[in-house]
């Protein structure tokens, strides 16, 4: 609004001039506002517009425009970095194309024409480094409002994702080349668990190419040692989805042979988690099992006669014990040693000795039922375990008499031995048990008391077990009181066995107590040890040894020569389960300051496996130490596989009685072969014992031993006549 003074005819007057701006001021107020939003979202595009440009460069993708009509060709920012040139560079099409790998032209020109979006896949080489990139890129057209052409691209670097995808096929590729040249297959179940694939040498090795298998369950299939409720067992690991491992099968090839499998597997889920099969690998074991197989045989039977031994006994008289005391029968035991078989053995030979211990093994198994056990001990002793009898005691014993007889008369008929024609005679200890009152050992030592009554009353007879046999026990008790003193008298010594290597060097020796009693003479350690052990006299018998050994090698640690040697002491049931055991060695060790390394601890079997984890846990404590284990005459007790993984040893030493006849026993020399590749296998030391002749050695020698010990070698004998040069 305006407006003006006027004086007309005197009088004063004001004229006002009235505009309506209205529109003029909303339309500043728009203009304002608009121009504030419009910053806003510009502000907000250049944000996300740097967001994208940051998100194409952490991907590695970039794009790119081609204006048909102007022929210009603009790049992102995330080409320029795939590409390696510095912005600003000025582009063209040819450029472009001159990047390009020369043998993925032909991609490149089919990415250019292709306008549907499809990717193509080429290589390029940076322009700063020259390094060889793998990109996928894809292609768009489109018609602007005024009629012109633009192609819009993307480009991704794919060359890490390339590279891993070759490196994986590679991989696959080796996997399935060596599947083909090993025993080891590969195999695929659906969602019903019917197989679906099967690659690998084995299955054409034995005769299944995988065909007769395909749309097969496993259990469909088969297996020779699965019952029903194995395979129930299997499909539940199966139905729950679950890994499963070492699943041992035995199955027969398209020739009727069979052969021992490994199978291992595991579930397979999609992308989104729903199972969809399993898959896993195949190993043959059949050597694995016969060798296992071997070994249980070496455990629980004699190696001669096939007879159960001494473990197989014992095992058999806990159940008969366990039995009788609850079905109120009797039972016995008939302990048999041959007369004179020394005679035999020194006369004529091991292989005839031999001979008759296995014709008096099938003599003993004619005399007795099938319930019945016949078990060969060792050497020229036998027992046969009756049980079961049935009525009062006498009549038991009556009828084990008639057995004793029956036995007797069999043992007394002659023997064709080759072409020897031999007479053998035995004596016999008999001892009645009907319930677990006695223990195994009590019932051996009475019926092993009863035989040397035999003996003591004119050989080949029989005699029952009596306690006025105890006055035995009381001249061995006396024997103890004498050795307790000798111990103290310092009347023992100790002799060494020399251990040597291929090359005949000796790296060791073997430390062998002995006896030189005052009035007696050299008593021999079978005389003694075992008495040893059973009173409890071993442990400072054992420590003695060990003592005499350690200061013998550190004796040796003085001279560069003999430095190197190592000393093995037998270590006995009783003193190495000694609650102070190791303490009295570690002990010892720092006592004496012997290189711990020198000093090798033989176990036996037997021993180890009566308390399997306190034995590993006493091992690993003086192995820190540097001690070293070696499992003395392996293959006499219970040779296992599975024990002999988580022992920490360092040797195996075969024991001389499959030594001896390596070169005439085919069972023997199997055995020999079977030993050494296990312990090859296990990555241990094996030593033969009881070497006696070049053409034991030459044997073991070609099948991979190294390490020996036997008369052939050298004699054991005090330090002063080992040949230490």
């Amino acid at each position: 609004m305006t407006g003006a003074r006027l004086d007309l005819e005197g009088e004063p007057h004001y004229v006002a001039y009235v505009n309506d701006v209205t529109a003029e001021l909303l339309a500043r107020d728009a203009a304002r506002v608009s121009g504030e939003a419009l910053q806003a979202v510009n502000d907000d595009l250049l944000g996300k517009l740097e967001l994208f440009r940051l998100t194409e460069i952490g991907a590695k993708v970039g794009h790119w425009i081609w204006q048909t009509e102007t022929k210009s060709l603009y790049w992102s920012r995330g080409m320029y970095e795939l590409t390696g040139l510095p912005q600003r560079s000025v582009l063209t099409l040819d450029y472009a194309r001159s990047i390009v790998h020369p043998e993925d032209l032909p991609h490149f020109v089919e990415a250019r024409n292709r306008v549907d979006g499809e990717p193509v896949e080429f290589r390029v080489v940076r322009a700063d480094n020259g390094e060889v990139r793998f990109w996928r890129g894809s292609m768009r057209r489109y018609q602007r409002s005024d009629g012109s052409l633009v192609d819009y691209g993307v480009i991704q670097d794919i060359t890490e994702t390339h590279l891993t995808k070759r490196a994986l096929q590679d991989r696959l590729n080796q996997l399935q080349a060596l599947t083909e040249l090993s025993s080891d297959w590969y195999w695929e179940q659906d969602e019903n668990f019917r197989f679906v694939r099967f690659e690998g040498q084995l299955i054409r090795k034995a005769g299944k190419s995988g065909i007769p298998s395909i749309g097969k369950t496993r259990w469909e299939v088969g297996a020779l040692n699965m019952k029903d409720e194995d395979w129930a067992a299997h499909k539940a690991v199966l139905e729950s989805h679950a890994v499963f491992r070492d699943l041992e099968l035995q199955d027969t090839d398209y020739k009727g042979r069979t052969y021992w499998m490994s199978l291992s597997g595991g579930p397979m889920f999609d992308a989104g988690g729903k199972f969809t099969g399993y898959r896993g690998v195949g190993r043959n074991i059949s050597e694995r099992k016969r060798a296992e197989a071997r070994i249980e045989k070496l455990a629980f039977y004699d190696a001669l006669t096939d007879l159960p031994n001494r473990r197989l006994l014992v095992d058999r008289l806990h159940y008969a014990l366990a039995a009788m005391g609850r079905d109120k029968t009797h039972g016995a035991l008939l302990f048999i040693d041959l007369d004179n078989f020394k005679d035999l053995n020194d006369s004529q030979g091991h292989d005839v000795g031999d001979m008759l211990l296995q014709e008096v093994a099938k003599r003993l198994l004619a005399c007795v039922r099938e319930v019945d056990t016949v078990a060969r001990l060792g050497g020229d002793e036998f027992v046969v375990m009756v049980q079961s009898l049935e009525g009062n005691v006498e009549q038991a014993t009556a009828r084990v008499e008639q057995v004793g007889r029956k036995v007797l008369e069999a043992l007394n008929k002659p023997y064709l031995l080759g072409a020897l024609e031999h007479h053998s005679t035995p004596s016999i200890g008999v001892t009645m048990f009907e319930d677990q009152s006695q223990s195994v050992d009590e019932l051996l030592k009475q019926a092993d008391l009863a035989m040397y009554e035999a003996k003591a009353a004119g050989r080949n007879t029989l005699r029952f077990f009596d306690p006025a046999m105890q006055q035995f026990v009381a001249l061995r008790t006396a024997m103890e009181q004498e050795l307790r003193l000798g111990l103290q008298r310092n009347e023992l010594l100790l002799h060494y066995q020399p251990v040597v290597n291929a090359r005949g060097v000796m790296v060791g020796v073997e430390a062998l107590v002995r006896w030189n009693h005052p009035q007696r003479g050299m008593v021999p350690p079978v005389q003694f040890i075992p008495m040893a052990e059973q009173t409890g006299l071993i442990v400072p018998l054992g420590l003695w040894v060990l003592e005499t050994a350690c200061r013998q090698l550190a004796a040796w640690a003085a001279h560069s020569h003999t430095a190197a040697l190592t000393i093995a002491v037998n270590v006995s049931a009783r003193q190495f389960r000694h609650a102070d055991f190791v303490h009295d060695l570690q002990t010892l060790l720092e006592r004496t300051g012997v290189n711990p390394r020198c000093l090798k601890l033989e176990l036996t079997e037997s021993l180890l496996l009566a308390d399997q984890e306190e034995a590993v846990r006493k091992m690993n404590e003086l192995g820190t130490l540097g001690v070293k284990f070696s499992l003395d005459d392996f293959g006499t007790g219970y040779s296992s596989l599975s024990y002999l993984k988580v022992l920490p040893l360092e040797q195996l030493k075969i024991d001389q009685s499959f030594v001896r006849d390596v070169l005439s026993d085919a069972n023997d020399a199997a055995i020999a072969r079977t030993v050494l590749a296990l312990g090859h296998s296990l990555g241990l030391n094996v030593v033969a014992e009881g070497v006696e002749t070049s053409g034991q050695r030459d044997f073991l020698l070609e099948n991979g031993c190294t390490l020996f010990q036997g008369y052939f070698f050298g004699r054991p004998v005090p330090v002063e006549q080992l040949q230490l040069e």
